[in-house]
């Protein structure tokens, strides 16, 4: 006997989605949108929630910024920082992004300072973008200290309570916030993972400006180059840092991995007491190293990153082991680097350049040593060490 199934039994149809694009996050992949009762949704970005097919995002009721004070530096900039600095003010002003192709350790995030306080003067909204959590507190903390007495809010991780303030830091993906939402929007490591490549990141970046954008990096892709190259993006460069001592060039020593682990301990003996990061491919690496050397190891995994950190930045450990996790945007003054395995894929010309930068930035010790261990010369090693001679062979030191 052929069964026969009541209507109701039966799937909708499945609606047409050749057509359908999200209005947030740029997609048009109709395989990237689901169906709710017939209503097309956007599965792209729906992480973030939920917005239906041709629905526009909802623009955030901000606060206008409220900035009457001075801008407070420990130091003077320099006549180079100032230099630059200046320049970006006033592509800015005349409504031109700018991409700013600055040295790791040079002050970059200090040379937007002007700007920021020249649009909060003028009473437009303001946010600083980064693609790392643990980036975001750092730079927090470091324009609080800037701009005593301003609302500063971090939006990231585990701070998603308060989301409004006079000025807003942020990671790149809590930028799906603020559609609409800021005259001016400072976007720092452009070419750090997450963002780079990811075309969802950068349409939210892209639809959270309103206004101009400051781009700001020590190593610029292919397509941001190219754009500099053709006229068509406005580039401030600035490959000195203030102490005016070149930046430090990484020294390579080849050997098999079970070699690299005694060359590490004599280096660790030999420059001690000065603080260490030792940088490790994996995460099961850094553990493991971290039981030899008896130090903590950080990875995206730790439950207690900003306790380490804070540990480390006062000095209660000598030697901290960190898979790529700070690499960027970590400041520690006379640390010293040391990249295990540093052939390993994981370490790109970009952020080898960026592990590197962290050595050398303090004025009572400006030539940080950088030293990587590997079993071979890779093209990311070759072209990170090239690039760091070419910044320090463009300008003169004192």
């Amino acid at each position: 006997m052929k069964l026969k199934f009541p209507e109701t039994t039966r799937k909708p149809a499945v609606p047409d989605r050749a057509g359908l694009a999200c209005s947030r996050c740029g997609n048009t992949n109709p395989a990237l949108f689901g169906s709710d009762h017939g209503i097309p949704y956007c599965r792209r970005c729906v992480a973030f929630s939920r917005l239906d097919a041709g629905a526009q995002p909802q623009i955030p009721l901000l606060k206008e910024p409220a900035w009457e004070g001075q801008i407070h530096l420990d130091f003077a900039l320099t006549p180079f920082q100032q230099q630059a600095s200046d320049q970006i003010l006033d592509w800015l002003k005349q409504g031109e992004s700018v991409f700013c192709y600055a040295a790791c350790g040079s002050g970059k995030t200090e040379i937007t300072f002007a700007s920021i306080d020249w649009f909060l003067r003028h009473r437009q909204k303001v946010c600083f973008a980064i693609s790392r959590r643990q980036v975001v507190l750092e730079i927090g903390a470091r324009l609080q200290k800037a701009f005593p007495g301003l609302d500063i809010v971090c939006v990231c991780e585990g701070y998603t309570s308060v989301t409004d303030g006079d000025l807003i830091v942020c990671t790149t993906h809590q930028l799906y916030r603020y559609p609409g939402a800021f005259d001016l929007l400072i976007l720092d490591e452009l070419d750090a993972f997450p963002y780079r490549g990811n075309a969802l990141l950068e349409h939210l970046a892209a639809k959270a400006c309103r206004g101009v954008k400051l781009m700001l990096s020590a190593t610029p892709d292919e397509v941001s180059l190219a754009e500099i190259e053709a006229g068509r993006l406005k580039v401030a460069r600035l490959f000195r840092r203030p102490h005016g001592q070149p930046l430090p060039e990484p020294r390579f020593y080849l050997r098999p991995v079970w070699l690299q682990i005694f060359g590490l301990l004599w280096q660790l003996h030999r420059m001690a007491p000065r603080q260490v990061l030792v940088f490790v491919p994996r995460i099961r690496d850094g553990n493991r190293l971290s039981r030899l050397l008896g130090c903590p190891c950080i990875h995206s995994q730790s439950p207690d990153k900003d306790d380490i950190m804070r540990r480390f930045s006062g000095k209660e450990y000598r030697v901290l082991v960190s898979t790529t996790l700070l690499e960027r945007g970590i400041t520690v003054p006379s640390v010293q680097v040391i990249v295990l395995r540093a052939d390993h894929p994981v370490f790109t010309m970009a952020s080898l350049v960026q592990i590197f930068g962290r050595a050398g930035r303090s004025f009572d010790d400006p030539k940080g040593e950088c030293l990587c261990f590997a079993a071979s010369l890779s093209d990311s090693m070759r072209q990170s060490a090239n690039l760091l001679h070419q910044m320090n062979e463009s300008v003169s030191f004192v």
